[in-house]
């Protein structure tokens, strides 16, 4: 009878080292997937104004540069000087920047990293509770945007508010009427925001 105990014991105990060992396994497998999708996810981020940059090659630490890029699209690097870098993912400026360095530099190693987005940003001006600058961390309607920045002040005209919009060197203005939205009518004005749209509330 004691026997067949010790036996039963050192079973579950065989049980929850395994459990525990593939436990961890599918943790750090999970962390892994998380990581991995993250790096990919700034590889494909299209470098935009005003974003800042860190940029490093390996084993050559004095080429090593924080950088904002400037209103032009473009950032100066040692060496290569002027690159354009607005419109260009991450992944692209790397390739672009390995390329130049090579003429210089026998096979660089180029990392590029995003340090902070300056370019996925909006504004709301006029009578709401926190006028000013927001980032886009995330996909975000005009209402939520409206929401974002505290709601409207007393007397806001809600039924006449702007959306300027610049696209292809041009600017567009776009109406916005909140009481129609809140009545159900027009939901379709209810769109995303898009970077550098300013929201105007009168």
């Amino acid at each position: 009878m004691c026997m067949e105990f010790r036996q039963i014991v050192k079973s579950c105990g065989v049980i929850a080292v395994m459990f525990f060992v593939l436990t961890g396994f599918v943790a750090n497998a999970s962390a892994g997937q998380e990581a991995t999708s993250s790096s990919e996810t700034q590889a494909e981020y299209v470098i935009g104004l005003g974003d800042q940059l860190q940029i490093m090659v390996w084993k050559e630490p004095e080429l090593t540069q924080a950088m904002s890029v400037r209103i032009d699209g473009r950032i100066s690097l040692p060496l290569v000087g002027d690159v354009e870098a607005a419109g260009k993912t991450i992944r692209d400026l790397k390739k672009i920047l390995e390329g130049k360095y090579a003429t210089v530099i026998s096979e660089p190693a180029v990392s590029v990293m995003l340090v902070q987005s300056k370019s996925l940003r909006y504004y709301i001006i006029g009578k709401v509770a926190q006028p000013g600058e927001f980032p886009i961390d995330f996909p975000i309607t005009v209402l939520q945007a409206i929401a974002k920045s505290g709601g409207f002040q007393e007397w806001a005209k809600t039924d006449k508010i702007s959306i300027v919009r610049r696209e292809g060197g041009r600017e567009t203005i776009s109406s916005f009427n909140y009481e129609a939205l809140v009545n159900g009518q027009n939901l379709e004005q209810n769109a995303l925001v898009k970077p550098g749209d300013t929201i105007i509330i009168p």
